[in-house]
Parts: structure tokens; sequence; C-alpha cells
């Protein structure tokens, strides 16, 4: 399996992010990375490439002209109102609100973040573009015939809505290559979501459309980020109604549990029939993982990957979290080798 991967991802080097009430080095790090990386390549999985460029369009596509401008000229107008620290949100328009648009950065910065443990730094605008195009190089591929292939996404993606970023998300690059596998001629997609949190950036986008399959597993959204979406009765609006499925799972499941809702997952969208398969990869569910509660261990990736393969369909792996930096590699790496098992 081919790997897709850029070194543009350090671009985006936080240092601070805001965790249990203090300011601390970032979750989401470039170790992450090249930890993946490192692992990727001792494991003779295959050839590791580099992006190709690829238009805005294709981002415009899925995300809100404004919000897109808002994401390039954050941290120079962050800079330029003469603040020091890494840009961070610190209002909202909340309940009963007005949702307009303030002029002043560090309002126009609450107006679009969805939380506040994310900073816009300097390189973020840049890393972000490249991981978009990390992305999309690998649904090209799925194209062009590659039974599966790893778009190692940084920064990662599917927290990012039509217009919001949080959750270390600024673009959603799951989506994204979705988008852009339906507008090159495929009718129906499924994205599968693995991450520990659920995937409220990618459920906002396809929300009310019925070409494309959303199935997240996640951690009950009473007891984990993002909090206010994830939860089983959202199944869809107008169109979309019965393609958004969510599975939230409570504090400790184990991977028995776990599996249960990824078997029942892999069986609609078997019965979907997609053309191709995302998968937002998340390792966070580890059961190591700094912030995330599931209990699966290395080997239970290794299953995870042999079963995403059973449906076989093109598919896309899609880097999203993972945060358990000594093992975030051999997690990740267990998933590939896994799909590869099945021929």
């Amino acid at each position: 399996m081919k790997t897709i991967y850029s070194e543009q991802h350090r671009l985006r080097d936080a240092k601070t992010e805001l965790h249990g009430g203090q300011l601390v080095t970032p979750f989401e790090r470039p170790s992450r990375a090249d930890t993946i990386i490192k692992a990727i390549g001792q494991s003779n999985l295959g050839d590791i490439l580099e992006p190709e460029t690829f238009a805005m369009d294709l981002v415009r596509a899925v995300h809100s002209d404004d919000f897109i401008a808002f994401l390039e000229t954050a941290w120079q107008e962050w800079q330029d109102a003469g603040f020091t620290g890494e840009a961070i949100a610190s209002s909202w328009p909340a309940r009963r609100m007005q949702s307009r648009l303030p002029d002043f950065i560090d309002g126009k910065i609450g107006y679009y973040a969805l939380a506040a443990e994310t900073s816009i730094t300097e390189g973020t605008w840049a890393a972000a573009l490249a991981s978009k195009d990390v992305a999309l190089t690998g649904a090209k591929a799925l194209l062009q015939g590659e039974r599966g292939i790893f778009s190692l996404c940084r920064p990662p993606g599917h927290h990012a809505a039509i217009d919001m970023f949080g959750g270390y998300c600024f673009f959603n690059n799951a989506a994204i290559a979705a988008q852009y596998l339906l507008d090159q001629g495929a009718k129906r997609t499924a994205i599968l979501d693995i991450d520990f949190h659920h995937g409220n950036g990618t459920q906002d986008i396809f929300y009310d459309r019925d070409d494309v399959l959303f199935c997240s597993l996640h951690g009950d959204p009473q007891q984990a980020f993002p909090y206010f979406l994830g939860y089983a009765d959202e199944v869809g609006s107008g169109e979309g109604l019965g393609y958004n499925l969510n599975y939230p799972m409570p504090r400790d499941t184990s991977f028995a549990q776990w599996q249960k809702s990824l078997s029942a997952a892999l069986a609609k969208i078997g019965a979907f029939v997609p053309q191709y398969l995302i998968v937002s990869l998340g390792v966070d569910t580890f059961e190591n993982d700094p912030i995330s509660f599931f209990k699966l261990t290395t080997a239970d990736y290794f299953t995870t990957g042999a079963m995403i393969a059973e449906l076989r369909r093109p598919t896309l792996f899609v880097m999203e979290g993972g945060y358990d930096i000594d093992e975030v590699g051999i997690n990740v790496v267990e998933v590939l080798k896994g799909f590869e098992s099945v021929k």
C-alpha cells in the first residue's frame, strides 16, 4: 500500500493548547506524523510519495468561501491587532446571541471556532493546504485503480465543518476527498470514521445528502468531545435522512463491544454499495491514549483493517487522531497490514 505524505505538516507546530484549564503542549504535534512515517518506512508496506497540488475549488466544494478566506488571513490579522500569543478563540455566538461576523479578529476567530483548544499559528494555513493535497492525491490514486491508499494527513480534518475549525482540524480532508470522487463521476461514496471522537464536521457537510453515507464510531458525546453532536438519533435530514449513522459508546468500551458497532456500520456500508470508501483513521481508541477512554489494543487494529477490507471497496485511509506518541505509528501500521492481509 502506498502512503502519501508531506513534510509541510511541520509548518503546523502550535505551542499552546487549552486543556484542563491550562495551556499545555498540544497533543496534536509534529512528532505524531514523524512516528507514523517512521513506522510506515520500517514496515515495508509500500512506497512513500509526495502529494500533488490541487486547486482550491475542491476545498470550496465543501467549505464556505468566507471560512476559507478567514483561515488564510487569520494569523496575519491576529498579529496586526498586536496580539503576541497564538490565536485562540475566547468568545462565541452562544445561545440567544446574534450570529453576525465581527470585523475584529478577536471576535472573528470565535465566530469560526467550534472550541477553544485549537490555536491558529503562523504555519497553520500552509500545513492545512498541504494536508488536503495529501488526501486528494490519495483519492486520485483510487481513481487510477489502487485498491488501498494511506493519506498521512496532518493537520487532521474530521472536526472541520462547513464554516468552523476546531479539534485540531481546519480543512475536512476526508470530506474534500469524498466530494472530489463524486465530482469525478462516482455516484456513491461512504465515509467510515473510526476515530475516538465524533466526526462532527463530516456530519455537518453531508447531513442532508444521500450520495455520501457517513458512519461514525465514537465516544458518547455525553462524556466526550465534541459533546454537541454524535448522538444516535442524528440520522440525516431531507434527502440525507438515513444516510448519517452514529454509534456512540460509553467509557471503557472494549474491542468486543466496539467491534459490534464496526460490524453494524460495515453492514450498512455494504448495503449502500459505494464505489469508494474513505476511512477517517483515528487510533485514539487505543487503551493508552491520553485524551480518550476506549480500550482497544494494538492487536485489535489488525483485525479492524481486515474487517474493512472484507467490503472489497477501493479504500482511502485518511489520518485523523491518535495521541499516544510512542504507539501511534505501530497502531496505524497494524490497520493497514490488516487491510492488506485480505486479498
